[in-house]
């Protein structure tokens, strides 16, 4: 019988909690056990019709639906700058940007002034999306932002930071300013996530998608990994107290829970992609990731950028958020760089983030900024 895999407490240390965003973990944790746990699965019988999905915490509308992903507009009119928060493709869905009252980063950023937010909802993949590859989520990517009208402020967070700035990179024109929240680009600077990789051999990776068909199941990891998440996990996360018994502290945690307890399937040719490309080879910061047909250099990358990081995530650890500031041609004047004392999914739900870092980003993205010239980039 092979061994009972390791919990993840056990793999994460402290700051466990917040690895569940990463089907990569996953994959680790079955390495030793994998084949044999999926032999034994029989196929989930029909399950009883759920609760409904959990609704948005702003008002938004959905503006345009392509294969990959509905786009969501959660503007108030039709004045300023349009911002499109492009949220992370992983084990959970984009409601990460817009969480609870208090715990949206779509809301933080309206309450700064930010007026035309939109937000790309991934969708999880059916069996006819198992081909589908990085190119085809830049291609849709580019689809959204020509349907609201380039040039866009782009906001990567975790994931979709380096498709946010893959993206960047090859369509330069249609980005104006660039913020990459908790974003892994360069992982020779060491972490978690980058080492586990490294340690895995690509047919590790290869077995989970041919068991899922051309899928990688999140439903099934969520099963393989069933490790709740404790009221303190849920508290660190959200940074606030929810131990007082209020209805709110309560609908936290049920809408926490649930929301865990959702998970998005990948396609396996775009998992297989990220996997070897970004994780293993490290093609974005080396300079060798081909996106749709052209191979793109992170230094031709100019455009003002806002890099933040938290001090305590094992995800994206804070050097290596950072890291991408040399990468980039962004001259000093238009580099800004911010790190709070949190783990990573705090970083786009945790309330004292979302009312420091975040604010102070809605008036970066505001403000007219000086170049070494004198000359003027206007909000």
């Amino acid at each position: 019988m092979a061994e009972k895999p390791k919990t993840r407490k056990q793999h994460a240390g402290a700051d466990w909690a917040q690895a569940w965003l990463w089907p990569l973990e996953a994959t680790r944790l079955a390495l030793d056990s994998y084949a044999q746990w999926f032999a034994d699965q029989k196929p989930a019988p029909s399950r009883a019709p759920e609760q409904a999905p959990l609704a948005w915490t702003t008002p938004n509308a959905m503006v345009l639906q392509l294969q990959s992903m509905r786009l969501r507009d959660f503007s108030r009119g039709n004045a300023g700058q349009p911002v499109l928060v492009c949220a992370p493709y992983a084990l959970h869905g984009a409601l990460v940007a817009d969480f609870a009252p208090g715990h949206s980063l779509v809301e933080a950023l309206q309450k700064s002034g930010v007026n035309r937010i939109y937000v790309t909802d991934w969708c999880s993949a059916t069996p006819d999306m198992r081909h589908l590859s990085i190119d085809n989520y830049l291609a849709e990517l580019n689809v959204a932002i020509d349907e609201i009208g380039a040039p866009v402020d782009l906001v990567g967070l975790c994931q979709g930071g380096w498709l946010s700035l893959v993206y960047a990179a090859r369509f330069p024109g249609k980005v104006r300013r660039l913020v990459l929240a908790g974003a892994p680009v360069d992982v020779s600077t060491p972490s978690e996530l980058s080492k586990m990789v490294a340690a895995l051999p690509q047919a590790a990776f290869e077995q989970m998608v041919r068991q899922g068909d051309g899928v990688v199941s999140g439903e099934h990891m969520l099963r393989f990994w069933n490790i709740p998440f404790s009221q303190h996990d849920v508290e660190a996360v959200l940074q606030r107290n929810l131990r007082d018994g209020s209805d709110e502290a309560r609908m936290l945690l049920d809408r926490f829970k649930r929301w865990d307890r959702k998970a998005l399937d990948l396609p396996g040719a775009y998992y297989l992609e990220v996997t070897d490309k970004v994780f293993r080879e490290n093609q974005i910061a080396k300079g060798r990731f081909v996106a749709l047909g052209r191979r793109i250099d992170p230094a031709e990358v100019r455009v003002p950028l806002f890099l933040l990081a938290g001090e305590n995530d094992i995800v994206v650890p804070r050097d290596q958020a950072l890291a991408t500031a040399r990468l980039l041609g962004t001259q000093p004047a238009w580099l800004e760089r911010a790190s709070e004392p949190c783990g990573h999914l705090s970083l786009f739900m945790g309330r004292k983030v979302l009312s420091h870092s975040w604010r102070r980003i809605a008036r970066w993205l505001q403000a007219d900024i000086g170049d070494v010239t004198g000359a003027r980039i206007s909000a």
